[in-house]
């Protein structure tokens, strides 16, 4: 096969196999954009979108989804995750917020899968909640910023 780690040698599916590899502290963050109409943008700076506390409800549903990566992605490992958190940049100039998510453990495998979920999740609830105003807002650029620990070391994305 191609040396993808999640087939075997038959090139069937498989959870990869991470009880040999050493417990060490893993990080990740990752980020996703919304991009929306001005007018949006402002209604959820001011805390005035119907539907309420836009990037709290945003910020607690990233939270939740790092925790179901699991049951989401047929091939994540269940972890038992020590932090994860869910930020936000607004970026008024390009109407636009970066959710951004981190989290990390102490484990076998690392938590890339999770900071990319809770991103992406807190970036499509930001839609969920405001679609009724602005149904054209765009999700963009979707991907890993920074990856630390286990045996492939750290990842910055340039």
């Amino acid at each position: 096969m191609s040396g993808l780690t999640h087939f075997d040698k038959k090139g069937a599916a498989q959870m990869v196999d991470v009880g040999d590899k050493d417990i060490t502290e893993r990080e990740a963050t990752a980020t996703a954009s919304i991009e929306m109409a001005p007018e949006t943008l402002a209604l959820i700076r001011e805390g005035k979108a119907n539907k309420g506390d836009v990037l709290g409800v945003a910020r607690l549903a990233g939270i939740m989804a790092a925790k179901k990566t699991a049951d989401l992605i047929p091939l994540c490992h269940p972890l038992a995750l020590s932090k994860v958190s869910v930020e936000f940049i607004i970026d008024e100039d390009n109407s636009r917020i970066e959710t951004q998510a981190t989290c990390k453990l102490k484990g076998r495998t690392g938590v890339e899968m999770e900071a990319l979920t809770a991103a992406s999740i807190a970036a499509l609830t930001i839609y969920d909640m405001c679609k009724a105003v602005d149904r054209g807002m765009t999700i963009v650029e979707t991907k890993l910023l920074h990856k630390s620990g286990g045996k492939s070391g750290t990842y910055n994305a340039s």
